[in-house]
């Protein structure tokens, strides 16, 4: 959850460790720090509670000569044991000062260690699990700080990634990981370590994974990994094939902004290069045989938050086309249930940073049953990715905001592509018909660009109604999903209480929610169930609501019950949530800005959920 960084090199160490935090301030925001090896030969420890400003600040209050040196690590935090304040904050340092740690993850076992710590006569000053880290390797420390982070590595519970560095050894940056994401930067006379490439994408492309259990050393000159017992280990080398550029706000107020009007480019690049000289659909990534691919039983989509709604429009459109009967589960339940799973079960897996916990576990249990797991990621290398037996990539770029948009367009286009390629090697979809499925599909990016540029009536409207503190949303068919995923984002971003509902089940218990001026947000694209819902809106209407209607153009049978109408343009129904999605997430993004929200970084949200 949290974002960490660590720099050895000939630049000043400062300067990289904090660029690298102001990309990964997504990842948690409740507070920040840097230790710094200083030219005099001293850590010299700077942190605050709050955003990253807050640390800048205090860092222009500080002496620049205890900050000049070319080694530094950084943090910025998500608070999981103990309150978001400056004694919480990292880095964490031993009773000398002479090691400083920065930690993601949680230690199970951290009672117990900072019991004995204390036992043995330690002081500890914060309430963090991650300080007993720096006082155990206070301990072990023989001169070789590698060697004493194995030790300590091998006596922690939980999940963690850490970097460390010491006083007395000027050129290296020592990195552990367990179950939580770990990057190395190769550079030429430097080196970097952090959660996320984008953390050191100004300065290298070449970067190299960090697996599981497995402890690097970084020097200027070069890396070195070793598994726990010290033994060395081989490890992929990737190329990081977007740039700086991509990570920047290009003018726009806000992350969200922008990656809302880059998602007709991310579906192009999700589809691009999915049919074969023989018109026939490509999915080289789900790795399945033709035989097993028809021996399959059933589809199981696992996914969190947005990627579990996607999952949920995955389901309809796998049983339409390749008629497989699909469940999707919340991943943070699925492996307490003890699902049925045997070797015809394909398990897809969602997620875009790759690192959610409760995903990353919920492989984990699939793949001890011997079900086929394929995960559908945006991160290259990432260790859902890696645990899976296959793995769709979204190349949907870097998602920088915290309420995800172009990530869970390209989920929804991947699950398309899945559904397709499943019904046309079970026989379910001839070559013609997958063709005109996917020609449709290659035209929605063009269809999401128009709606883009119809969206200024929404942000009006969203300004109209920002002082509701409720506001529901309804939809049937896939619709729901979108329903459920237009409630997320207002939820996330304005901190209002959204709903999201089957449009059918109002009038089985939500319907008493509905009052005189109750915003209703209605999903109504042409479908065959159309004249249903609008049965639905005369209900809710009669009772005083104010009905948002989202329709396609042309379709005049909601006009009469719609207070605020938003037109899409015509699309097969099945493909409707690549456009409905578009107006729910300007809608989210106005009402809180309208409110003096940050859309960037809503309160209490992290990017990336890397702890159960």
């Amino acid at each position: 959850m949290c974002g960490i960084v660590g720099y050895v090199g000939e630049q000043s160490a400062l300067d990289v460790v904090m660029g690298g935090l102001a990309r990964l301030e997504y990842r948690g925001y409740d507070s920040a720090g840097v230790a710094i090896r200083n030219d005099s030969g001293d850590l010299t420890v700077v942190r605050r509670a709050g955003k990253l400003g807050n640390l800048r600040a205090a860092l222009e209050e500080t002496d620049p000569a205890e900050l000049s040196g070319t080694l530094g690590i950084g943090h910025t935090r998500w608070a999981t044991h103990g309150a978001p304040n400056d004694r919480n904050a990292h880095p964490h340092v031993d009773c000398t000062g002479a090691v400083a740690v920065v930690h993601n993850g949680t230690l199970e076992n951290f009672t117990e260690l900072r019991e004995g710590l204390e036992h043995r006569g330690h002081t500890l000053s914060s309430d963090t699990d991650t300080e007993a880290v720096a006082h155990l390797i206070e301990e072990r420390y023989d001169g070789d700080l590698a060697d004493a982070v194995r030790s300590v590595c091998r006596e922690l519970d939980g999940s963690f990634v850490l970097v460390v560095t010491h006083r007395d050894e000027p050129d290296v940056v020592v990195g552990a990981r367990r179950n939580l994401p770990l990057v190395i930067g190769l550079g030429e006379g430097e080196n970097f370590l952090a959660s996320d490439v984008t953390a050191f994408i100004a300065h290298t492309r070449e970067a190299r994974v960090v697996d599981q259990d497995q402890v690097v050393v970084l020097r200027r000159d070069g890396v070195t990994v070793t598994d726990l017992d010290g033994d060395p280990v081989r490890g992929e080398q990737f190329h990081v094939d977007w740039d700086t550029a991509a990570a920047e706000k290009a003018g726009y107020e806000y992350f969200m902004l922008k990656e809302i009007d880059e998602q007709p480019e991310a579906v192009r690049e999700t589809i691009g290069g999915r049919i074969d000289s023989h018109g026939r659909l490509r999915l080289d990534e789900l790795a399945m045989s033709d035989e097993d691919v028809q021996g399959l039983t059933q589809v199981i989509i696992v996914g969190c938050g947005s990627a579990y709604h996607s999952g949920l429009v995955g389901k309809h459109a796998i049983e339409r086309w390749a008629r497989l009967p699909v469940h999707v589960e919340i991943a943070s339940e699925f492996r307490y249930r003890d699902p049925v799973l045997d070797p015809h079960t394909l398990v897809v897996a969602i997620s875009q940073s790759g690192e959610t916990a409760d995903t990353l576990e919920a492989v984990r249990h699939a793949r001890r049953q011997r079900a086929w797991v394929l995960a559908v990621s945006n991160t290259v290398g990432s260790s859902i990715a890696r645990e899976s037996d296959a793995t769709f990539y979204t190349r949907g770029g870097p998602e920088i905001a915290v309420a995800s948009t172009k990530a869970v367009m390209t989920q929804l286009v991947a699950m398309y592509l899945v559904g397709l390629h499943l019904a046309q090697v079970r026989g379910y979809r001839d070559g013609d018909e997958v063709r005109s499925h996917f020609r449709d599909l290659s035209h929605t990016p063009d269809l999401v660009t128009e709606v883009l540029g119809r969206m200024d009536p929404v942000r009006k409207l969203a300004r109209e109604i920002a002082g509701q503190e409720r506001v529901l949303f309804l939809g049937r068919h896939v619709g729901y999903p979108m329903a459920l995923e237009g409630a997320l984002k207002l939820k996330e971003l304005a901190y209002v209480s959204a709903e999201g509902f089957p449009a059918g089940e109002i009038k089985h218990g939500p319907i008493a929610l509905i009052e005189k001026g109750t915003c209703v947000v209605v999903l109504a694209p042409r479908h065959a169930l159309t004249s249903k819902l609008v049965t639905n809106v005369q209900e809710i209407r009669a009772r005083g609501a104010r009905t948002i209607v989202i329709a396609t153009d042309g379709d005049e049978s909601v006009t009469p019950h719609a207070d605020d109408l938003i037109r899409i343009p015509d699309t097969k129904s099945l493909l409707s949530p690549l456009l409905t999605i578009v107006p729910m997430q300007i809608l989210a993004a106005e009402f809180a800005m309208a409110r003096g929200l940050d859309i960037d970084q809503p309160r209490n949200l992290a990017k990336s959920v890397t702890v159960e």
